[in-house]
């Protein structure tokens, strides 16, 4: 078994001739939590979609779990939650995540436990697209959840929800990694980053920081990760 989850090496992803994402290293660890920050349009989704195998990619490799990135053998191995909403509107909630456990082949007593981890256990019999924004973004991310993968790739899965369910959700993403799980969860909200085991920071589609929240802190003189953030971006312009 590789010791690492992820390994990325020289990855250039061009879009409409432009590099969105320039050259980019990394290593994501086992059984960790991994927060990927930066501003909107850094190349972040870009990234995630790389991971998942399903952005093309002008240069570098992409080695998940062991083999590439979108092979067959990871299809189970690895869950993608996109920013936009992945769901079925014509299903019910609970209809939608009865078809992600059957393809992942998991048992369907998990999706009562995931329900209440998002809380939508009250909504399982309500169509899908009868249901707000934020909601349908829960049903998207207990679609992921339900696969019990060995690797989570959430772009901003928390994006939309009151303080208290967003509590609650990191402290799930922290009991997956302490079961083993791997994750990588992307977020423009600089403060999430104090929730993760190490941190990404990206800008204009290049990685400039990779360290654990304490780690950036201290490398910068600085008290917190947004402070850490403009540090390692603008330098002496800040």
């Amino acid at each position: 078994m590789a010791s690492s989850a992820v390994e990325v090496r020289g990855l250039v992803v061009e879009r409409g001739g432009r590099t969105v994402l320039d050259g980019l290293d990394l290593t994501l660890p086992r059984g960790r939590v991994t927060g990927l920050l930066g501003p909107s349009g850094c190349g972040k989704s870009t990234l995630i979609r790389s991971l998942a195998g399903v952005q093309v990619v002008a240069a570098g490799t992409v080695t998940v779990l062991g083999e590439p990135a979108g092979s067959v053998a990871n299809r189970r191995r690895v869950a993608y939650m996109t920013q936009s909403t992945s769901v079925y509107a014509d299903l019910t909630v609970e209809q939608n995540l009865a078809y992600f456990a059957k393809i992942h082949g998991v048992d369907r007593g998990r999706i009562d436990a995931v329900l209440t981890a998002v809380d939508l256990a009250d909504d399982r019999r309500r169509l899908t697209r009868d249901l707000s924004g934020g909601q349908r973004a829960r049903v998207s991310l207990a679609a992921a959840l339900v696969a019990e993968p060995d690797l989570y790739l959430l772009d901003e899965p928390t994006v939309g929800l009151d303080p208290v369910l967003r509590r609650d959700v990191w402290r799930l993403f922290a009991e997956l990694a302490a079961a083993g799980a791997s994750l990588l969860v992307s977020s423009h909200v600089m403060d999430e980053a104090d929730r993760c085991d190490q941190v990404l920071l990206m800008r204009e589609g290049a990685l400039i920081a990779q360290d654990t929240p304490d780690g950036l802190r201290s490398a910068t003189g600085t008290s917190d990760i947004e402070s850490a953030f403009l540090a390692l971006a603008l330098g002496g312009d800040r």
